[in-house]
């Protein structure tokens, strides 16, 4: 504090000194030229005596014009500067200490051009500060919820395996569970590390010419065991030389994503359905099921990280796959839609930009 005031002090005196020295050297200047005019044109002389009487009333104006001046200087500093750092500093502290609520006052008056976009500027910063503290928290919180459930049905059903006297189906039947259980903890681990990279920009795409309708066929495959067991209907409808210029991988976990919520959410004995069509400039992928549908108003939220909108299909996902398959689809610059109906369905559509010139004549 005292430094602080040493400070002040010096600068005070220092700036006293600079107005003094300025003020006394115009002044002293002017002096001169009055007097030399007078001695040259009027014929006049000083004795010392006058010329000392006169050096005293120098100073003394010198001296009430530099504290004028300085209280001006004072006055305006406090005002036009130093009120609006103040204001801007408290703003600052705030924010550092986490209160991104925390604005600073607008800036108005004639001088204050600087400062008010300067306040702008860190009213913008703390706004997005505060959406990404926001966004932060609940994903924390979202993972730590869906992270409970699996966790607790593998605490409760390997303390039930531990009992004596348990029979061997039981104990098969338990150990599927928790099996289960990891799966669906080790799937949620995969996809948020997965969004965190496209989302950070970690993940660069590699863009390469491939036939759409090829790779959609492979990866409906790989749910060949999945729709037999439930003896879901499979139907398809592929248009032949479509190809597209997008990165493979990541577009394969959206296919992947949007065929196991489809057989997921289909009941034994429904239909999963696969359509593939050129459609102007876009290849448009369309996978249908009969399940159970879902309201307008999930639907509309249902590409948010961790939303699950009904609680019954909670224990079958945690609400990470949709997000990541919106992100992959927005570097792609595609477009995803979905279309459902409580009871009836529900239908994505993907259109992803097509090569038109097709896959052999790129080559």
């Amino acid at each position: 504090m005292k430094k602080n005031t040493f400070r002040l002090l010096l600068r005070e005196t220092s700036s006293f000194l600079l107005f003094f020295l300025m003020v006394g050297f115009v002044v002293s200047c002017c002096m001169m030229l009055f007097l030399n005019v007078l001695s040259v044109q009027m014929g006049l002389t000083y004795t010392a005596e006058n010329i000392a009487g006169a050096a005293k009333i120098t100073f003394l104006n010198v001296l009430i014009i530099t504290i004028l001046f300085k209280t001006v200087d004072f006055v305006r500093r406090k005002i036009m500067v130093d009120r609006p750092v103040k204001k801007i500093t408290e703003a600052t502290e705030k924010i550092t200490g986490g209160d991104f609520s925390a604005r600073v006052e607008p800036l108005r008056g004639a001088g204050m051009e600087g400062f008010h976009q300067v306040g702008e500027a860190i009213n913008a910063m703390a706004a997005e500060l505060g959406g990404v503290e926001t966004l932060r928290s609940d994903f924390i919180a979202n993972v730590s919820h869906e992270m409970k459930t699996p966790l607790a049905v593998m605490q409760n059903y390997g303390t039930l395996l531990q009992t004596p006297e348990l029979s061997e189906q039981a104990r098969v039947e338990y150990a599927k569970i928790i099996t289960e259980s990891s799966r669906r903890l080790a799937d949620m681990m995969t996809n948020i590390l997965k969004l965190n990279r496209l989302e950070n920009q970690q993940i660069y795409p590699k863009f390469r010419l491939f036939d759409l309708g090829e790779q959609l066929c492979e990866c409906l495959l790989l749910y060949e065991n999945v729709w037999e067991s439930k003896g879901i209907e499979i139907t398809t409808e592929i248009a032949d030389d479509i190809s597209v210029n997008a990165d493979e991988e990541l577009l394969a976990l959206v296919w992947n994503n949007l065929f196991s919520n489809a057989f997921k959410f289909t009941e034994e004995g429904g239909r999963v359905s696969l359509s593939l069509a050129a459609d102007g400039d876009y290849a448009t992928v369309k996978v249908s099921d009969t399940g159970c549908g879902i309201s307008a108003e999930v639907g509309s939220h249902m590409f948010e990280k961790f939303y699950q909108g009904d609680t019954s299909r909670a224990t079958q996902g945690n609400g990470l796959g949709l997000a990541l398959v919106k992100r992959v689809i927005d570097i792609m610059e595609g477009e995803i839609g979905v279309q459902s109906a409580l009871g009836e369905g529900t239908t994505f559509t993907v259109r992803i930009r097509r090569n038109k010139d097709g896959l052999q004549q790129a080559h």
